[in-house]
């Protein structure tokens, strides 16, 4: 009963998920998290680690687990720096691709360790699962993203690509609001954005497949 008042408090908005002080301590939350931390590190990494560090160091939010390391001035400081470089980056088309392709091994990855650090106070078998879970989800969202993106770069005027990049940076701020303040509902966002996400991979790789499908030669049955 306890674990279900807490997240009825969570849905209405009346407790963010972070603030430990007066929600127990539970497996269901700390998934939430957790997904929720795999699903933002495949849009916006260093963002997400950004805002988490500044949530702990200053704005008064313990974070579970492993996560606290996020806080630190050196790792505050790097994210700072690499958030606004990957702003800019992502807004032109002849870097944007360039970035995502990079960092194909950098924010799946650090998603997998992000959703892992979530459980750093659990089992090693919850960690484990986590890491997958989270690693899972940036993969997903990064692709998606990334796929999208490198279509949209293709046009030869850069509106189109600010457009979507403003766009981006929209939905992270507003997943990671619901993600603290609303779970319940941002999981059930999640849970619609990883549908349309596979339908936009299977759609992209079919794609891919007809531009790079060899064309019969006149004459040749």
């Amino acid at each position: 009963m306890d674990a279900f008042a807490s997240w009825s408090e969570a849905l209405q908005g009346l407790t963010p998920l972070l603030d430990w002080r007066d929600v127990p301590l539970d497996v269901a939350s700390l998934a939430a998290l957790a997904a929720g931390l795999g699903w933002a590190s495949g849009l916006r990494l260093y963002a997400l680690v950004f805002a988490l560090g500044a949530l702990d160091r200053f704005g008064g939010v313990q974070l579970p687990g492993g996560l606290e390391v996020l806080a630190h001035p050196v790792v505050l400081g790097l994210s700072g720096f690499m958030l606004v470089a990957e702003f800019f980056a992502d807004k032109l088309p002849w870097l944007d691709s360039l970035w995502d392709a990079v960092h194909t091994f950098i924010r799946i990855p650090a998603g997998a360790a992000l959703a892992a650090a979530v459980m750093g106070d659990q089992s090693g078998a919850m960690q484990v699962a986590a890491g997958l879970a989270g690693g899972t989800l940036a993969a997903g969202t990064h692709f998606a993203k990334a796929g999208a993106r490198a279509a949209i770069n293709t046009s030869p005027e850069p509106l189109s690509n600010v457009t979507t990049s403003l766009g981006e940076d929209a939905m992270f701020a507003g997943g990671l609001w619901m993600l603290l303040q609303h779970p319940l509902w941002f999981l059930v966002a999640l849970v619609v954005f990883v549908l349309l996400a596979g339908v936009l991979i299977v759609l992209l790789w079919r794609f891919i497949r007809r531009l790079f499908r060899p064309r019969p030669r006149p004459g040749v049955p």
